[in-house]
């Protein structure tokens, strides 16, 4: 656990929540499906038992409660908030359950997008968590800052695609988990290939993947290569994510489960 996290260790107090391991899944740029990612590893450990939170950092892009179906608001008194709960059983919180409407823009200056998301854990009524999964906002601004600063993120999941430029982002992210002192747990390439369902030949429609050579360079791990599922996409739109059976990540799930 990092510096920020052992000082930090008291941030549960407000609600006497207790949570035992908090992971940032994050990406350098917007697009590569991180909110998926974030999505289907909630669902996978869920299903292996496990008590699991979704904290929606992307407070101007959230997609969290749209892919599980969820359109009710956030309930609660002052200093304490009530997550929303899953079919399943996922504790969710997101900015999309504070507003009026939830396709209404959210027009907020850092400080205030910051200080949101710092409350998101704070005021939130998780109760016990095994796994509190923070989908972050692409980028290294200031919502990351203030999750690494303020939140005991107990590791990194980094979502790229097979583009040229993921040397440039995974670098970046390397950086800044440095600075911050946050081990990245390891890579999970989105639209790795599309299998055709008539040939089941694996095409490369986003280019060739080099992320074993960007990984060996940075001394990180593949954990997942997902593919192009159009299955993944009618879920999420029908706020059904929790009934897709695709895109496992047995790796990522057993490296998670090593921590306990």
């Amino acid at each position: 656990m990092n510096q920020n996290a052992t000082n930090n260790m008291r941030a549960y107090s407000k609600t006497g929540s207790i949570i035992d391991h908090v992971i940032a899944v994050v990406s350098g740029k917007g697009g590569v499906g991180k909110s998926s990612v974030t999505s289907l590893l909630a669902c996978q450990m869920r299903r292996k038992g496990y008590l699991v939170g979704i904290l929606d950092a992307d407070v101007t892009g959230a997609s969290i409660p749209k892919a599980f179906g969820i359109h009710q608001k956030a309930l609660g008194e002052e200093g304490r908030i009530e997550p929303a709960i899953s079919k399943t059983g996922i504790k969710i919180i997101s900015t999309n359950m504070l507003l009026e409407h939830e396709n209404d823009p959210v027009i907020w200056r850092g400080p205030l997008i910051a200080n949101t998301v710092k409350l998101f854990y704070t005021d939130v009524a998780w109760e016990h968590l095994d796994y509190l999964f923070v989908d972050m906002p692409p980028g290294t601004g200031d919502v990351p800052l203030t999750v690494f600063q303020s939140l005991p993120v107990d590791g990194i999941v980094m979502v790229t695609s097979p583009q040229d430029l993921v040397s440039m982002v995974v670098e970046k992210a390397v950086n800044m988990a440095s600075n911050m002192k946050v081990p990245i747990l390891g890579l999970v390439e989105n639209f790795s290939y599309f299998e055709c369902p008539d040939n089941h030949k694996r095409y490369e429609i986003f280019g060739k993947s080099h992320l074993e050579h960007v990984a060996g360079d940075h001394g990180l791990k593949v954990l997942a290569k997902l593919a192009i599922d159009p299955k993944l996409s009618e879920a999420c739109d029908a706020g059904a994510i929790e009934t897709y059976q695709g895109s496992e990540m047995p790796e990522l799930c057993k490296l998670l489960e090593r921590r306990e």
